[in-house]
């Protein structure tokens, strides 16, 4: 009954125990913790892409903007053309 808590042969059973509550649930707290560091670094570039700081894909403003003003027709086919070129030349 107490040779399980002695230094001899049957020492380690608290040991045993404790590996439950520190090692053994141990690979949880550390998936939560690099959960946490990728959300962070995704929040972050995802605020830094929508306060304009760098652009990840996407096209840029300038064509987007040109792009729109010729769906709502405000300049035709010809000056659309014209000012893509512009832009790709850039």
């Amino acid at each position: 009954m107490w040779g399980n808590y002695s230094c001899g042969p049957g020492a380690g059973r608290v040991g045993d125990m404790m590996g439950w509550f520190g090692f053994g649930f141990g690979w949880i707290f550390m998936l939560i913790f690099w959960a946490l560091i990728i959300w962070g670094i995704y929040t972050l570039i995802k605020w830094f892409n929508e306060q304009g700081k760098f652009k990840i894909g996407g096209e840029d403003s300038a064509m987007r903007i040109l792009k729109e003003r010729y769906a709502k027709s405000e300049i035709s086919k010809e000056q659309f053309e014209q000012m893509k070129k512009d832009l790709m030349e850039k």
